[in-house]
């Protein structure tokens, strides 16, 4: 379990991370999440001590990182997977982490094989292609078959393969109990990932709750209607209350305010045929995209302003 209590971190006058408090329970995957710039390298870095915090506490199951015997056993992490001499092996570099840590032999192949790289394990790593290097990285992280991991965007230069790899890995160790903590900017992968999520923005926490209670609170919501009584319809759902659009190219209805059980009672008392009834949600992109507006450390101008 990792356990974050007012952690806050300052560079000079600038504050990176102010004042957060979230916990990462065993047994789901935690997506942590927030636009460049909003703290959540700054905050895994705390979680492993490469920064301590200016104020507040983070600690790993009870106690901080660097008090742990074992570090390598009892958490593993992926927080720059390219920071490996260029002329060591896979294979090399595992062995002496393994060495270091009193930890068999043994690991290094069972982990090599679990992240596929057995066939280029004696390959020098400055030769590697950022997605094997990212493999390499998440080698490393469960070397030590800890019962914590801790992934900062772990499908960085990943194929299609790969980052379904991944996923299934991340839902598979925390099925096994343990504790796992993602950060990603692939919305869509995070949804199909992650049961809650910590969304931070300009250092501060704005949600932290499960992903399907985040959908819900944050996604906008719509029913798509087809009918070929369409006008109709819709001036019937109007009369009632809801919002009504229609779109001018397909006659398709959509419809805010009312669920698709209640438009579909409606169409029926009033004896109108329906040929399409579809509750549309906005994906995870869209509800993230819309509570961190206001965060958004650089905001590109719509297309087209340019011209």
């Amino acid at each position: 379990m990792i356990v974050a209590r007012e952690l806050t971190k300052t560079y000079g006058t600038r504050t990176a991370v102010d004042g957060i408090s979230f916990t990462v329970e065993p047994g789901h995957v935690t997506g942590f999440l927030g636009p460049n710039g909003a703290g959540k390298s700054t905050t895994m870095r705390m979680v492993l001590g490469p920064d301590r915090p200016t104020s507040g506490s983070v600690t790993v199951n009870g106690r901080r990182y660097a008090d742990s015997p074992a570090p390598l056993r009892e958490v593993g992490a992926l927080l720059e997977a390219r920071a490996v001499h260029p002329g060591r092996t896979a294979r090399t570099h595992l062995r002496w982490l393994a060495a270091s840590n009193a930890l068999p032999a043994s690991r290094v192949d069972a982990v090599l094989g679990l992240v596929g790289l057995e066939g280029v394990a004696d390959q020098r790593v400055g030769r590697f292609s950022l997605g094997m290097g990212q493999r390499l990285g998440i080698a490393v992280a469960l070397l030590g078959d800890p019962g914590v991991v801790v992934l900062d965007e772990p499908v960085n230069g990943l194929d299609p393969e790969g980052i379904r790899w991944v996923r299934t890995l991340a839902r598979q160790l925390a099925a096994e109990g343990r504790t796992v903590f993602v950060s990603s900017h692939l919305m869509a992968e995070m949804a199909l990932t992650a049961d809650h999520l910590v969304v931070i923005g300009r250092g501060r926490v704005l949600a932290d709750c499960p992903t399907s209670e985040f959908l819900a609170r944050h996604a906008a919501s719509h029913v798509r209607v087809r009918s070929p009584r369409a006008a109709e319809l819709a001036a019937l759902l109007r009369r009632s209350g809801p919002d009504v659009t229609v779109d001018g190219d397909s006659g398709e209805l959509r419809v805010r305010g009312l669920d698709a059980a209640g438009v579909g009672d409606l169409a029926g008392a009033h004896g109108l045929i329906l040929h399409e009834l579809t509750l549309v949600q906005s994906s995870l992109e869209d509800a993230f995209m819309t509570l961190t507006a206001d965060s958004v450390e650089y905001g590109a101008a719509p297309a087209g302003a340019a011209r």
